[in-house]
């Protein structure tokens, strides 16, 4: 752990510590106690950890080459949930696995553009957005899967939020959708041990809630991840984390896909069948919407109208779904069942080279 992580660890654990004390009225002792057991969580679970080996494959290319028309444009940016860091294939990674299933859904070719690297924080959006921009300047879709690291780094939500704002509305202005995979829920990530977790876990959905209203004010369409690392994510570990148990294997990327495909190919006008809203969905204020998405994996948050208006007392209106994604099953051949046949990309473009420093080596890059 570098000394900057360790400071901002010990920033975030002297915060609990403090609040903890007039909440309940502890001693000094006990505060710096609890301060010292959280950093002490942090390198402990550093160490359980390995090192970071390889860079994830890119995945850059066109998919579905067998369809008429003009590809459609699609970038990735984020950290390592959107590069796919744990995978050993092209094809298992989320921006293959979306681009495989819009172009099986709409029936065109889909060009990828991933941009996401794996380490990164929200603050290094706006060079991945520039980036993503300078060789794709009209893109039809862009995804952004960011947060992790910012949770870890104890990165001002605000700061968070903001960098995510500025990136959603670029991508707007150059004519693309926008789908943010929220932060995902870190609070089951088993190398970290209580309360280290709990408080992951807390923050993280707190970061989520803001990111979901901030991007949705934006223009944007939101998904929770929590799945990402969630129930199902503890229920099978071994199936649905990497090697390393803090990222997923490529059946875990394959159900956060599966989480985001209904709402990625909504947000790109694909044809829907009439569904009746479920208990539990519907028009909301965004606040409340995006409380209820942060605790509930898998939802859907995007901006609506009511009688005609934009906003009520309470904010802007969004509505809060849960697209179904029970046609999925993690296992062999569950990624081919929904995605069709994965076989690699045809890679037409010149593939940028990774970046040495580019890889995870400490908890504080876990995502």
């Amino acid at each position: 752990m570098g000394a900057a992580e360790a400071a901002a660890w010990r920033t975030a654990a002297r915060t609990v510590a403090r609040f903890t004390a007039v909440g309940a009225g502890v001693t000094a002792f006990g505060a710096v106690a609890g301060a010292a057991l959280i950093v002490g969580q942090a390198e402990q679970a550093r160490r359980r950890i390995p090192q970071a080996q390889e860079p994830p494959p890119r995945g850059d290319g066109v998919y579905g080459t067998r369809f008429p028309g003009e590809p459609i444009e699609m970038v990735v940016v984020g950290d390592s949930s959107a590069a796919g860091y744990g995978v050993h294939k092209p094809r298992e990674t989320p921006g293959a696995l979306l681009a495989t299933g819009v172009s099986r859904r709409l029936q065109r070719p889909v060009r990828l553009h991933r941009h996401a690297v794996v380490g990164a924080l929200s603050a290094g959006l706006p060079h991945q957005v520039e980036a993503a921009l300078e060789r794709t300047p009209h893109p039809a879709l862009a995804v952004i899967i960011i947060g992790g690291n910012d949770v870890t780094h104890r990165t001002s939500t605000h700061i968070a939020v903001r960098h995510l704002v500025n990136a959603v509305r670029k991508f707007r202005a150059a004519g693309a959708r926008v789908i943010v995979g929220t932060c995902p829920d870190l609070g089951t990530i088993q190398p970290i041990q209580p309360p280290l977790r709990w408080l992951a876990g807390r923050w993280s959905r707190q970061l989520a809630a803001a990111q979901t209203v901030a991007s949705v004010e934006a223009g944007a369409w939101t998904v929770s991840l929590g799945d990402l690392l969630g129930p199902r994510f503890a229920a099978e570990p071994a199936r649905m984390f990497s090697l390393d148990r803090f990222h997923p294997s490529a059946d875990g990327y394959a159900l956060a896909a599966a989480a985001m495909l209904p709402s990625v190919l909504a947000a790109l006008g694909a044809p829907e069948e009439p569904v009746a809203l479920s208990a539990g969905e519907g028009v909301r204020s965004l606040p409340q919407a995006a409380q209820e998405a942060a605790r509930q994996p898998g939802t859907e948050v995007s901006g609506t109208q009511v009688a005609g208006r934009d906003r009520g007392p309470a904010g802007r209106w969004a509505t809060l779904r849960r697209r179904p994604t029970a046609w999925f099953t993690p296992g062999p051949g569950g990624a081919r069942r929904l995605f069709g046949n994965l076989r690699g990309a045809a890679p037409t473009l010149p593939l940028e080279p990774e970046r040495e420093d580019a890889h995870p080596s400490t908890v504080e890059e876990l995502a």
